[in-house]
C-alpha cells in the first residue's frame, strides 16, 4: 500500500500553512500564496493548485483573494486529521474488496463454517480475507484520526526546542 505524492504534498502544504498561521519570532501570521507554497515544497504551481483546490472544496483550506491573498487553513490545525486529508486526496473508498466471493474456495470455506455448530448464517457468507483486511483498515484509520496537523507541528516544535537546549 502506498499513498500518492499528492497526499504527501497536501500534508506538507497544510503543515506550512499552519506554521505560517502561528505568530512566531515577532512575525505576524499571513496567507500563503501558491508561489511560496510551490517553492517551499519543490512542486509545480499547477500541480499544487489542483491539490489545494481539492482541499478547498472539502473545507480544509480557504482561498483568500486579493494582492495579499493566498491560502489559509479553514479549520483549526488540531481539527484537521491525517485521515481527513488522505480521504480528500485518495478518495474514501475501502482499501480492499474481495474479488473471490464466488470462487470455489470461498464456497468451500462457507460450507465448512455452516457445518460448525453455533454459527449464524450471516457469518457463513462473509469473506474471511476481507474481514481481516477490513480490521487492518479500521486500525489504520484510527491511527490517522489520532494525528492532526497540529500534533505534528507540536512534535516539530518540541524537537527544535530539544535541539536548541543541547547546544
Amino acid at each position: 500500500m502506498q499513498f500518492s505524492k499528492s497526499t504527501d504534498y497536501a500534508l506538507h502544504a497544510l503543515l506550512h500553512l499552519a506554521h505560517s498561521k502561528a505568530p512566531h519570532n515577532g512575525h505576524k501570521s499571513h496567507n500563503v500564496g501558491i508561489k511560496e507554497l510551490s517553492a517551499t515544497l519543490g512542486v509545480s504551481e499547477s500541480y499544487l493548485s489542483k491539490i489545494m483546490s481539492k482541499l478547498r472544496q472539502d473545507g480544509i483550506v480557504r482561498a483568500v483573494p486579493g494582492v495579499n491573498g493566498g491560502y489559509e487553513l479553514a479549520r483549526q490545525a488540531d481539527q484537521i486529521t491525517f485521515l481527513d486529508v488522505i480521504q480528500v486526496i485518495e478518495g474514501r473508498q475501502g482499501m480492499f474488496e474481495c474479488s473471490n466471493s464466488n470462487s470455489r474456495q470461498h464456497r468451500l470455506l462457507a460450507e465448512e463454517g455452516a457445518a460448525q455448530p453455533n454459527r449464524q448464517s450471516s457469518e457463513n457468507c462473509e469473506c474471511l480475507v476481507e474481514k481481516v483486511m477490513y480490521g487492518a483498515e479500521q486500525h489504520l484509520h484510527q491511527y490517522l484520526r489520532e494525528h492532526t496537523i497540529q500534533s505534528v507541528l507540536n512534535e516539530a516544535f518540541q524537537r527544535c526546542e530539544y535541539d536548541a537546549s543541547k547546544k
